[in-house]
Parts: C-alpha cells; sequence; structure tokens
C-alpha cells in the first residue's frame, strides 16, 4: 500500500447528505490535508432501488459550499476510475468467484421464502437464525450440494447469492483509531452475502474491492459501520491484501443526548439537518438548509469539527487551515456528540464579526427592497456599527432600519415612562444644541451634547433615553451619536422635534 495518505468519502445517492454525513467528509479532509494526502468522493450507488436522481449533485455542491471540494472523484481526477459503483460492477463478480475459489466464500441458493421459514422457526423456539458454520450444510448452498447438482444450479440460471464463508472458532484481533483494541469471535458472525445474481455486489464486498483498488489507506467512518469490522477484516485476509487503517467516528445524537440525530429532530425543534435545501424530486417537499438559512459555511464546519473532537485547548474558533494543523484522530471521542442548535448560531455570530462589511451590504441590500435606493457605501458603514448584534444577515433590517427611515411610532411602556413634561423641555432645548454643531462628527456631537447636560446639570439618562425614544423608537440600537452622525444633522433634529409634538 502507498505511503502516500489517501481517504475517501463514499456516500449513497439516495436522498440528500445529512449533516452527519458533512462531518465524516470534514473529518476525512482534515485528516487528508494534515498528512498531505488525497481526499477521494466515490459514489457508492449500487442499491438501484433508492437511488435518487440529482442526489449525487447535491452531495458534491454541498462539499463544494461546505469548503472542502474533493481531490478525486466523478468528473475529477479520475486516476481510479470510475468513482461511480454502478460504472464499476463488472470488476466485483471476479473478486467474489476469487472468494470461491480460494474457499473462503460460497454459493447459496435458499429461496427467501425458505429463509423466511427458518427465522420464523428459531422464534418459536426463542433462537435467533444466523446463516453460519452450524447450520450451512443444513441449507441450500454448494457447501451442501455436490459441485455437479451446484453447477447444474447455475446453469439453470436459478437465482443465488454469494456469501461469506466466516470461519469456526476463530478470535480476532481487531484495531480502530479511535476506539483502539477490540476481539471477536468469528462464531458469533454470520455468513455476509456479498454478491447476488443479478450482477450486484452488496456494500460489504464492493466497499473493500476498491478501497483496495483505489489504494485507501485510512477508513474514516461512522459508527454505524463498526459491526462491519469484522467481516471487512476477514476480506482483506481472505484476499491476501493489507488493510487500511479503520476509525470509526461517534454518532451525532439529538439535542436532548438520546438516540441519533434525525431529519424529524429538526423539523420538530426548528433547525435544519441538511447543509443545503433540499427539493425532493418526487414528493416536491423542501427541507431546510444551513446555507439558506444563513449561515456561514465556515462556522458550520467550525461548529461540526467539534462534535466528537477537541484541540485540547481552550481555543473554539478555527479557520479551516487551523482545523487542518490542530487535527489528529486520536483525539477524536468514543462516545457520541450531541447536536446543539445553539451553539452553531453562537458561531454564525463569532463569525459575522469576521465578515466584510461591504460583501455584507451587498447581501443586505439585495434582500431588503427599502435600501433598494440607498447608497451601498452607508449600508456598508451601518453593517459595520450593528453586525456586533447579529447572529444572520437576516437579523440586519430589525437591528438597523433607524438608520435608513425614521421610526413610525414609538414603544409605548417606554414613551409613557419617559416622556414626562421635563423629557419634553430638555429634548426641545437639545434640538436647538444639536443644529448649533458646526462639525458634525460623532466626537463632536458628543461634546456639545455632554458639556449642555453638564451646564444643565441633569442625570445623564434623562437626556439620553428620550434622545434614543427620538432616532431609534425604542430603547434599542447602537450608541446614539453614532445614530445621530450616520442620519445627519437635520434628520436628528426632525426626529426629535417629532417626538416631543407626539401626544
Amino acid at each position: 500500500m502507498t505511503d502516500h495518505v489517501r481517504v475517501r468519502f463514499a456516500p449513497s445517492p439516495t436522498g440528500p447528505l445529512h449533516i452527519g454525513g458533512v462531518r465524516t467528509a470534514l473529518f476525512n479532509y482534515l485528516f487528508a490535508k494534515k498528512h498531505k494526502g488525497t481526499f477521494i468522493v466515490r459514489i457508492e450507488d449500487t442499491d438501484q432501488n433508492r437511488y435518487v436522481e440529482c442526489a449525487e449533485n447535491y452531495i458534491i455542491n454541498a462539499l463544494n459550499w461546505c469548503n472542502i471540494p474533493f481531490d478525486e472523484g466523478p468528473g475529477k481526477n479520475e486516476k481510479f476510475g470510475p468513482y461511480r459503483q454502478s460504472e464499476r460492477k463488472h470488476l466485483y463478480q471476479k473478486y467474489a468467484e476469487q472468494l470461491i475459489a480460494s474457499g473462503n466464500a460460497y454459493y447459496a441458493f435458499d429461496t427467501a421464502e425458505s429463509l423466511d421459514h427458518h427465522r420464523k422457526d428459531h422464534e418459536a423456539k426463542g433462537k435467533t437464525f444466523i446463516y453460519n458454520w452450524h447450520n450451512r450444510k443444513l441449507l441450500l448452498n454448494s457447501l451442501s450440494l455436490s459441485k455437479e447438482e451446484t453447477q447444474h444450479k447455475l446453469d439453470a440460471g436459478e437465482a443465488y447469492v454469494i456469501r461469506f464463508k466466516s470461519p469456526k472458532d476463530e478470535t480476532l484481533n481487531l484495531t480502530d483509531m479511535v476506539r483502539g483494541q477490540m476481539t471477536i469471535e468469528t462464531n458469533i458472525l454470520d455468513d455476509k452475502v456479498l454478491f447476488k445474481s443479478d450482477g450486484m455486489p452488496t456494500y460489504h464486498l464492493a466497499n473493500i474491492v476498491d478501497d483496495h483498488l483505489m489504494e485507501i489507506t485510512h477508513v474514516i467512518r461512522g459508527e454505524e459501520w463498526l459491526p462491519s469490522l469484522a467481516l471487512h477484516y476477514q476480506l482483506y485476509d481472505a484476499f491476501g491484501w493489507e488493510k487500511p487503517q479503520f476509525a470509526h467516528l461517534p454518532l451525532l445524537l439529538k439535542p436532548t443526548g438520546k438516540g441519533k440525530l434525525s431529519k424529524r429532530d429538526g423539523d420538530k425543534l426548528g433547525f435544519p439537518v441538511f447543509p443545503m435545501e433540499w427539493k425532493d424530486p418526487q414528493t416536491g417537499d423542501i427541507s431546510r438548509g444551513y446555507k439558506e438559512d444563513g449561515y456561514f459555511a465556515d462556522a458550520l464546519i467550525n461548529f461540526l469539527a467539534f462534535l466528537g473532537w477537541n484541540p485540547g485547548t481552550e481555543q473554539e474558533l478555527f479557520s479551516l487551515e487551523e482545523l487542518i494543523e490542530a487535527f489528529e484522530l486520536e483525539r477524536v471521542h468514543k462516545s457520541g456528540a450531541r447536536f446543539d442548535p445553539d451553539k452553531i448560531k453562537w458561531f454564525n455570530h463569532q463569525y459575522m464579526q469576521y465578515q466584510n462589511d461591504d460583501e455584507l451590504a451587498e447581501v443586505f441590500k439585495a434582500n431588503q427592497p427599502q435600501l433598494k435606493d440607498i447608497d451601498v457605501n452607508y449600508v456598508a458603514m451601518v453593517v459595520g456599527i450593528i453586525k456586533e448584534r447579529a447572529t444572520f444577515v437576516t437579523d440586519f433590517w430589525d437591528l438597523s432600519s433607524f438608520f435608513f427611515i425614521a421610526p413610525q411610532s414609538y414603544d409605548e411602556k417606554s414613551f409613557s415612562k419617559i416622556m414626562t413634561n421635563d423629557a419634553r423641555e430638555l429634548m426641545s432645548e437639545l434640538a436647538q444644541v444639536i443644529s448649533h454643531t458646526s462639525d458634525f462628527t460623532v466626537a463632536n456631537i458628543q461634546s456639545d451634547v455632554k458639556a449642555w447636560i453638564g451646564k444643565k446639570e441633569v442625570g445623564f439618562g434623562k437626556v439620553m433615553q428620550p434622545l434614543r425614544l427620538a432616532l431609534v423608537g425604542a430603547m434599542q440600537g447602537p450608541d446614539v451619536f453614532e445614530i445621530m452622525f450616520m442620519i445627519g444633522k437635520a434628520e436628528t433634529v426632525q426626529r426629535i422635534n417629532k417626538l416631543v409634538q407626539t401626544i
């Protein structure tokens, strides 16, 4: 096997890419880049009954949006292609027959009805039916039939499967980069189906063959594949191939911490479980995505990196380059990772502060009809002032509308509490002070207003509260002196006078 690190993400195109799949792809990507290796995408589409058109494009587009593009895959650097298993099916029968020739697999002709009968019979006796060493010679297969009988059935075109011949009385020693050393007794393993008479392999055979032919050095996949590890070890040994190293990632758990995260959890609690919006081609149903919900790709990636891994430090905010530098499979946890929808909002808020104001302004302006005729440079200045309070661009209008239009009403509770006769007199006088401020900068406005308050010998809040109400319409918003500077002297005076005149 090559010394060059080669990892693969192998999704099935049966629907949209779940956020757990993105996490698996991310950990593969980080590991590959950490070791100057290659990140491969292989589409495992052998299950044609569940194949969903456009799912493959969705998977690729989602990885690209997340800034974790593959180095090799469908249509890109096809050094070991093709990268769709459906286009590789001519390869697998040869390897299945090779296992039969070496005595590691056999033909089985049992019908679905026959196997169902055996299962029900075992259940009635309080047992579990397992197709393996203890009963395989009592069932209908090439181990219980003569060579002639077996060949006759094959020549007659009878339906068959090829099963792996799991050995008896052996102990397997398995190694996982996350979970360490494990042992398993082969007597409890069933003889898994590897190949079907329709010419299609099962996941197990195709997976092993493709990983070997594509020179995969590390198999990093979800915990749900851990029960398959024993079979995969045996298959590598049966073929006489060098094994890759394995790492099984912890499950993503519901926000409650109990059970695997599902789309139903997102629907129930109001958060996406897909990276991008998905429209079901059969039903037309639309599922939300993090991209369309206003999340930054970098924030999503930073959040996902911490689901089942930590750097061993207090640092939480990482660029992709920093994640690559810090990532170690040995620091991946064994236990499941609880999905926290509030935490990803926190990450998005943090990443908002690093975004370019001009770019945010373009997005804000494009999505807000009231800003159609507003200079984008002014919008960018507003964004720079209010984004520290925002989690999404969709928050901007509520946080900044008063920079563009005067308040049409005032918060009733604040108005009744603040607008006394004294407050009206102070505001009338303040309007005059502001109108006489010559160089209308934040510093000069602040200096003139504070000097006037000092002369009046009134509490700061007695002036600032009604002033904020005049400018914003509510007791919220950024620094009032910045607001006045932004909207200008004439608009400031007009808003103060309007509040004074309001009964």
